[in-house]
């Protein structure tokens, strides 16, 4: 019987290994979390350049005494297009809501909000994506509750709409407007 070296086990030990460990990173609690390094740290600074003649972000609309959403968004995003109506429900409601138009065109993001309602107090302009990326946005549409410090409490990835929106977003911002 021929004798198996035991360079020739080595590969698919590895194999196994790293398979064991995606599967496991796949599987473990949270998997599906996308882990903010914001949370409970005062949020990052807004580009001041408006969209068109919207009125833009200043550092007083994150800082002024009362619960503030930051919106992410672009008008090419069909999930922020789901979504708007909520935000346009939440702004009637009286809440505070900054936007943040990013990696978009001005004329095709002025016209949505234009003909589809505008939800914001302020809207930046962020067509690099600067101020996303300092924020730690992944993609469009991404929500952040501040406090009225401009503390960032909680952020949401995806349209606020559904069940999604219902079980995860809507109870912390009813804790931060508690507080």
């Amino acid at each position: 019987m021929p004798k198996i070296p035991p360079l020739m086990l080595a590969p698919p030990l590895i194999f196994a290994g790293f398979v064991a460990l995606a599967a496991f990173g796949m599987f473990r609690d949270g998997a599906n979390d996308l882990e903010s390094t914001r949370i409970g740290k005062p949020a990052p600074a807004i580009t001041e350049v408006a969209l068109s003649d919207f009125p833009p972000v200043t550092p007083q609309d994150l800082v002024h005494g009362e619960v503030t959403l930051v919106n992410f968004w672009a008008s090419w995003c069909p999930p922020c297009r789901a979504e708007h109506p909520k935000l346009l429900e939440m702004q009637a409601n009286g809440l505070p809501i900054v936007g943040v138009n990013f990696k978009d065109a001005a004329r095709d993001a002025t016209k949505y909000l234009t003909e589809d309602g505008n939800p914001f107090e302020s809207v930046a302009f962020d067509p690099a994506g600067r101020t996303a990326i300092d924020w730690g946005v992944t993609a469009p549409p991404e929500t952040f509750i501040l406090d009225g410090n401009g503390v960032v409490l909680y952020r949401f990835a995806g349209p606020l709409v559904g069940s999604d929106y219902e079980n995860r977003f809507l109870p912390e911002l009813n804790k931060a407007l508690s507080q």
